[in-house]
């Protein structure tokens, strides 16, 4: 194996292991119209994790890795162009959208997903976790087309000591699913709500929400207590108690009402941006998750990125840490049978760009 596979690999096992670091939010948004908008972010605490951009055109063939680290697993060819965003290595696309209006992603899932046990024998079904998005967005249309596919393969994790992950997948129409490997079982659930965060398993996710029955949106009326009549100290006291911490059930929680109470707005470019705000609060500082005196990586937040797809236009929309500025793939201006396969950061520049302003 050469000495750069080994390095990556090494990489992705630390990047997967750590269960405090990784904190993963999905909102799916949509217009007054019903145009879906999927959104979400990507948190890692422990470093930069080398994320860049990849245009992936027609006929693109990928080989997948296998737990002995080599590209001997699953071999698949791109029907539909996409571009993804990926981690440390351009093959370990995490989230992306195809000319056909499919969007995937993968949202880290510790402790609760397990995979079938990898044999041999089935080497040329079988694919590594990380890759799985960029087979569904080279490969389908529909969430149909790749249920039908999907018991075909075998999904694999390259390290053992790695975390597994689950997946969000939404078509055109805005139709979701989220994809869990519990006990070497795959499980698809149909995603309504639109939201998807980490542990545990998506449908506990959505129990634990009815204990949160009493919030709503808005303000607390006044309430008389004997002769004393109390008032709410500020605005929106109807979500007082909405839990704060980072963990994945609070962020479920909050993503669910800050999802449901966001009004529905005329198009997918004011939805977009709607996206972006709202995935504001569930941006993380660094230092939060590192116990006191521990050293702080060098970054300038665990969030490291945002992205919004707008599935009908065909366009993918990101931020980073180290630039705020909304930056977009136009899908639809790419020719996905001559462009080349092409990959680079997704930022040039690690240093947020500041305007200066001259008064006249």
């Amino acid at each position: 194996m050469r000495k750069w596979m080994i390095q990556a690999t090494m990489a992705l096992t630390g990047l997967l292991s750590a269960t405090d670091a990784d904190a993963c939010t999905g909102i799916t948004l949509r217009t007054n119209s019903g145009q879906p908008v999927a959104a979400r972010t990507i948190e890692w605490a422990g470093n930069d994790i080398g994320s860049r951009y990849v245009i992936v055109p027609r006929g693109f063939t990928q080989s997948s890795y296998l737990p002995n680290g080599k590209k001997e697993g699953l071999t698949f060819t791109a029907r539909y162009g996409y571009v993804g965003l990926a981690v440390e290595q351009d093959e370990f696309v995490v989230e992306g959208l195809n000319e056909a209006g499919l969007s995937a992603g993968l949202f880290y899932f510790p402790g609760y997903g397990r995979y079938e046990a990898y044999h041999e024998k089935r080497r040329s079904k079988s694919i590594s976790d990380l890759q799985l998005v960029s087979w569904v967005l080279g490969s389908f249309r529909t969430i149909d087309e790749m249920k039908a596919a999907i018991g075909r393969i075998h999904v694999t994790g390259i390290d053992p000591r790695a975390s597994t992950v689950h997946w969000r997948v939404t078509e055109e129409s805005g139709r979701q699913v989220v994809l869990e490997i519990v006990d070497g079982q795959m499980n698809i659930h149909e995603n309504r709500l639109g939201v998807l965060t980490n542990s545990p398993g998506f449908e506990w996710h959505l129990t634990h929400l009815n204990s949160f029955i009493n919030l709503f949106a808005g303000p607390i009326a006044n309430r008389k207590v004997g002769d004393l009549t109390l008032t709410a100290f500020g605005g929106g006291g109807g979500l007082h108690g909405i839990p704060g911490d980072m963990t994945p059930p609070s962020r479920f929680v909050r993503a669910a009402f800050f999802q449901a109470t966001a009004p529905k707005l005329a198009g997918t470019y004011e939805t977009v941006m709607q996206a972006f705000h709202i995935l504001n609060n569930f941006d993380i500082p660094t230092g939060i998750q590192f116990e006191e005196g521990t050293p702080v990586p060098d970054i300038p937040s665990a969030t490291q990125w945002t992205v919004a797809s707008d599935l009908q236009h065909r366009k993918i929309y990101y931020r980073t840490m180290y630039d705020s500025t909304i930056r977009c793939f136009d899908l639809s201006a790419i020719s996905f049978n001559d462009v080349k396969y092409q990959s680079a950061p997704l930022d040039s520049d690690k240093r947020q760009p500041v305007v200066y302003l001259r008064p006249q």
